[in-house]
């Protein structure tokens, strides 16, 4: 079964803290660092070590601390960036440095002014500087979804052969379809001699929102590392989402693959990040919003009522949530007002829940969503005018 375990790398802390306005300091840094070892992520990008001496500091603060994930440092295919890495991650139990280059003939060209071959020998060298540092490094092909699936392989297969332990896929743009995305990493599971030698990974992007059906595509393509944050947030449109991946992982059996996360803790790591880097989830949001396990459409809410299988597919507590809820619109039916009314303490027969309705749905005409005040009110007038 260990071929099955789907590896949990979260960038929250590098990819994710790109958003604009979501900076954050070294403890605080630290303390999410902290959790998502809770949380039992296998590796966290902690930063990108050249880029500030902040940075450095956390990625050097984190790997003091976290005793069982693995903790990586970024940097780009420069001698002085995986220097600056493995300086950085020197007190990490787990190191890994995770360096790369864009592979793709538009980063070739207009990114570097290169051509193939000469980015290929850059290629090599990044991962044997690192190898130099850490036993564990991770090779990115920048924009690999729009990289020559034949060109991308002679890469892969060269930087596995210069000591690579995972090669990282990324679909830099989202711009793959599922289908393309699963079969490019069947195209390097079946055509690079010494794939078995390395961990595949997947790592995409939102910005046509597939990010997440990318990632499992990758995974059934023969990926076992999913690249991804807390909350889905991330450059421009975002990554992939942690609680999503994980949780389609734990309700389809018929893919036969795992994780290690406790996802009980999924919705106070999704409170933890987007309070500490000021980011709100947005309601809707998959998992994690405020309304994921709510109803309001009367036949919905009957169905809910009746048996919640009918329309909630996780238990909100396997994930942390504070529960379902029934919300009272103009679109809610009998049944759910019945039940509203029945937890706050009321007890209506079937013909007092009739005339109860018709007040109700005056109300909820004139209201975006009816609150308990309201259903007291509605209740005690109702109770006055009937006699006991």
């Amino acid at each position: 079964m260990a071929d099955n375990k789907i590896h949990i790398f979260d960038t929250t802390l590098r990819d994710g803290e790109q958003v604009p306005g979501c900076k954050l300091n070294t403890n605080e840094k630290v303390e999410l660092a902290l959790r998502l070892e809770e949380l039992g992520v296998d590796i966290i990008e902690a930063g990108f070590p050249i880029s500030s001496p902040g940075d450095f500091s956390s990625v050097n603060e984190i790997s003091k601390i976290i005793t069982n994930a693995s903790v990586c440092g970024l940097s780009r295919a420069v001698q002085k960036d995986i220097e600056v890495a493995g300086e950085a991650l020197k007190y990490a139990k787990r190191p890994r440095i995770h360096t790369g280059i864009g592979t793709s003939d538009l980063h070739i060209k207009a990114k570097f002014n290169s051509n193939r071959e000469d980015i290929l020998q850059r290629a090599i060298q990044c991962v044997k500087w690192a190898k130099n540092f850490v036993d564990d490094v991770e090779f990115y092909a920048e924009d690999a979804g729009r990289t020559d699936n034949i060109y991308l392989a002679k890469v892969i297969e060269a930087v596995i052969k210069a000591g690579a332990t995972v090669v990282n896929i990324p679909d830099t743009t989202g711009y793959c379809l599922p289908h393309q995305y699963g079969e490019k990493i069947a195209f390097l599971v079946n055509n690079v001699s010494n794939i078995d030698k390395a961990i595949i990974s997947c790592h995409c992007h939102n910005d046509l929102g597939l990010a997440t059906a990318n990632s499992i595509a990758g995974i059934i393509g023969g990926a076992r590392q999913i690249e991804c944050t807390i909350n889905g947030i991330g450059e421009r449109a975002g990554n992939t989402s942690l609680e999503e991946v994980v949780m389609i992982i734990k309700k389809h059996k018929e893919i036969d693959f795992y994780t290690g996360i406790n996802t009980k803790l999924l919705n106070p790591m999704s409170l933890l990040v987007a309070e500490t880097m000021r980011m709100p989830v947005q309601c809707n949001k998959a998992i994690v919003g405020s309304n994921a396990f709510s109803h309001s459409s009367g036949i919905h809410q009957d169905g809910f009522l009746k048996e919640a299988l009918t329309y909630e597919i996780i238990d909100p507590v396997e994930v942390g949530a504070e529960g379902s809820k029934i919300v009272l619109t103009a679109r809610s039916g009998r049944s759910a007002l019945a039940h509203r009314l029945h937890k706050l303490g009321y007890s209506f027969d079937r013909n007092d829940i009739d005339a109860l309705y018709q007040e109700f749905l005056q109300l909820a005409d004139s209201k975006k969503e009816v609150m308990e005040d309201d259903l007291n009110t509605i209740a005690n007038v109702y109770s006055k005018a009937v006699p006991a």
